[in-house]
């Protein structure tokens, strides 16, 4: 399951080593991956606030995810809907990101998006040129493919889910707390 580089559609796994912090178990989509640097979005960071809340004109009870630290002050959203979000950025086959915000509100305020293709997101990850692999570098993280509906609400057990799928060395972490000096 483990893959040797990142690419779009790749997924990084938080190694334990990464604690107190936004990315402490966190599970991070990379949405783009140039040689001028990163962007990716943390999928199991629930704000447990739905977007009406954050934008007003959009009528949804679809929950916002903190999608990183980076430009908290704006919205983003990955979909499965190119045909009805013009200029999307094609992620991996069948997922996208970004588009445009008015074809994104008329299409939930209509209900031709349902929340099990959207996920909305405040902030992002963003990565400078090469900080990535200086992070894997450090074992900051584990990469593997996506192979799961990142529309689902995973919250907290996706980490374990992948942890287990990656097996080997990294089952000895499913168990230990957040906060391993707890232990």
């Amino acid at each position: 399951m483990s893959i040797k580089s990142i690419k779009k559609g790749t997924i990084l796994v938080a190694k334990p080593t990464l604690s107190n912090d936004i990315f402490q178990r966190s599970i991070i989509l990379i949405t783009e991956h140039l040689e001028s640097g990163s962007i990716g979005f943390i999928l199991n960071r629930s704000s447990h606030i739905p977007i009406s809340i954050f934008v007003s004109e959009i009528e949804s009870g679809s929950i916002v995810y903190e999608g990183g630290p980076v430009d908290k002050e704006n919205i983003y959203y990955i979909h499965k809907r190119p045909d009805l979000i013009k200029n999307s950025e094609k992620i991996v086959d069948n997922l996208y990101w970004s588009g445009s915000y008015d074809d994104v509100r008329e299409a939930v305020n209509q209900n031709l998006i349902q929340n099990n293709e959207i996920k909305f997101f405040i902030g992002y990850c963003g990565w400078a040129p090469k900080q990535i692999k200086d992070e894997l570098d450090h074992n900051s993280w584990t990469i593997t493919d996506l192979d799961f509906d990142i529309f689902e609400n995973w919250d907290a057990n996706l980490w374990k889910t992948l942890m287990k799928q990656l097996g080997g060395e990294n089952l000895i972490w499913l168990n230990t707390p957040a906060d391993p000096s707890m232990n």
